[in-house]
Formats: C-alpha cells, structure tokens, sequence
C-alpha cells in the first residue's frame, strides 16, 4: 500500500512545484540573471580547481597533465613565508570584520534618527559615493593627501610647525590606519544599507510601548533596535567568515610599498605574485582552495554555533 502511494505523492508535488513556478514566472525570469552568474563565474570555474593536484603542462591542457597529488600544500606549508603570510591575512581580516563591525550599524542607527528627509537623501548619497569608486582611485587619492611635503596631511603638519616630510605610505606603523580607515570610508554607507532596511522592519508600535514606559532615546535603541537587528547582524558575521583568508586583494595590492611590505604581503597577493607573475598555476591554485576550505568550515561551524545558542542560522 506505501509503495503505490510514494509516486502519488511525489507526483503531487511536482505538480504544485510547476503551478508556483507558473504562477511567479516573471520572478523567477528576474532571478534567471543571477543564477546564469553564479553558474558562469563560479560554478564552471570550480573544475579549474584540479590545477591543485595537477602539474600544468600547456600542451595537455587541465585534464592531461599528470597528478601531483597534495605536493602543492605541503610545499606552502614547509615554505618560510607561509606563517607571516596567513598572521598577516589574519590580522587584516580579523580587523575588517571585527573592528568594521559596529560601524555601518551605527551610522544605520544614525540614519533611522534623522527626521529630515532631504538632509538625510543628501547623507546617504554622500556616503554611499565612495563604495563605486574602484581602489584605484581611492588609493590614488590617498597617495595625493599623503605624500611628502606637497601632500595635504603634511602641508597642515607644516603649517602647525612640524617636520612636514613623513613619507606615510613607506612606513609600516601606518599601514593598518591607512588600510582601516579608507575601507571605513569605502564601505561603511554601502553596508549600512542592510541594517538600515532591517531598522524599516521593526514595528512601531514597540517604540510607542517604550515612550509610554518612559524609555529615552538611547533605551530604545538599546532594548528595541539592536535586538531587533541581531538575527541580520548574525547572518551577515557568519557570512563573512567565508572570507577570513581573503583580506582583499585590490586594496592591499595598490597600498603595499617596499617599506609596508611585511605587513602588507598577504595569501591574495602571494596567489596573483606565484601564479599569474611567476607561472605556477598549480601551486597558486592550491593555496586559493586553501583559503576556500577555511572558510567553508568556518561558516559550517559558526552556523552550527549560532543554531543552537539562538534561532538564527543560515539553514
């Protein structure tokens, strides 16, 4: 009796899974763009990961050289660079999502408290700018207001009877307030986007609740906003420790100098220097995978963690 119903289920539900599909076609024509990315840009590329056993021979093709099986990692591993390479991708990483954290929620915090509509449109568009400007010229215009003697911070130290000849870009102690804060400027009113809109969602009638009880300003941002906000805050942390080893590439590729160096040598500039400069497809392909297979963990267990500490997961 099971087995003669199991198909009419089944059947059932395909048939009511096409009735949706009909039904909402136009959405899904709408999504059909993002799905044909993914699947060109990073689902087809992901067969190029046998380059990491393999031995690239251009003659052979990906499918034709021969297997090297895991020589590639243990080189990197045995290498003296690798531990300055994954603290220094640590460091940058850990900072961009650690300390970055509170910064785009506190300007969507901001934001939300702004009753004038025009002050806040010209606001927001002020600080949404940056995030389509290319590193290129974010950098460039960092090395104008940082250069020595013309450059703008100097000719101000000048001008307050200083030396008005630091050279900031080749010294390493500014590295990381040079990196943090133009990432900051970048990309602070972009991301602020997704907590502004998570903000938009809260039901009003729990901040009248917390007026009536006499709560301030601060109380409800405190016991209302922030909670309301944490399942978004969550999902995006978990999502961002896919990146963990990937401190960015464009940015910390066009502010590394020769007096940074140590700082700013990094696992993305050491896969652009080995694989596209020196050749070594395959090595470089290995220590890319790496820096995949990290982070997928990461996530599997952050996600793991925050189901069962709270409700919020991503599946």
């Amino acid at each position: 009796m099971k087995q003669s119903t199991m198909p009419l289920k089944l059947n059932n539900r395909g048939s009511v899974l096409w009735k949706s599909i009909l039904r909402h076609r136009y959405l899904y024509f709408m999504l059909l763009p993002c799905i044909l990315f993914f699947i060109i840009f990073s689902y087809i590329p992901m067969g190029g990961l046998l380059l990491a056993f393999k031995e690239y021979k251009f003659n052979k093709g990906i499918t034709g050289s021969p297997w090297v099986g895991l020589d590639y990692f243990k080189t990197f591993f045995n290498s003296y660079q690798s531990a300055q390479l994954i603290k220094n991708t640590l460091i940058i990483s850990c900072m961009k999502m650690f300390l970055y954290l509170p910064f785009p929620i506190i300007l969507a915090l901001m934001f939300n408290e702004i009753r004038n509509k025009w002050f806040r449109n010209i606001s927001q568009s002020i600080l949404y700018l940056p995030h389509f400007l290319s590193w290129v010229i974010v950098v460039g215009l960092i090395q104008r207001i940082l250069a020595p003697d013309d450059g703008l911070l100097n000719q101000v130290i000048s001008n307050m009877g200083g030396d008005g000849s630091t050279f900031f870009m080749m010294d390493s102690k500014y590295f990381y307030t040079i990196m943090f804060g133009s990432h900051v400027w970048k990309s602070i009113g972009w991301d602020s986007i997704i907590y502004l809109a998570a903000i938009s969602g809260i039901n009003p009638d729990m901040y009248e609740a917390a007026k009536i009880d006499g709560a301030g300003k601060l109380r409800e941002i405190w016991s209302i906003t922030i909670p309301s906000i944490m399942p978004t805050i969550v999902i995006l942390f978990i999502l961002s420790l896919g990146n963990i080893l990937s401190a960015g590439f464009d940015q910390i590729y066009l502010l590394r100098t020769p007096g940074n160096m140590n700082l700013a040598d990094i696992l993305d500039t050491y896969i652009i220097r080995t694989g596209l400069q020196s050749g070594q497809y395959g090595y470089a392909t290995a220590v890319g995978m790496l820096q995949g297979l990290i982070g997928l963990i990461l996530v599997v267990i952050a996600n793991r963690i925050s189901r069962r500490v709270s409700e919020t997961s991503l599946w």
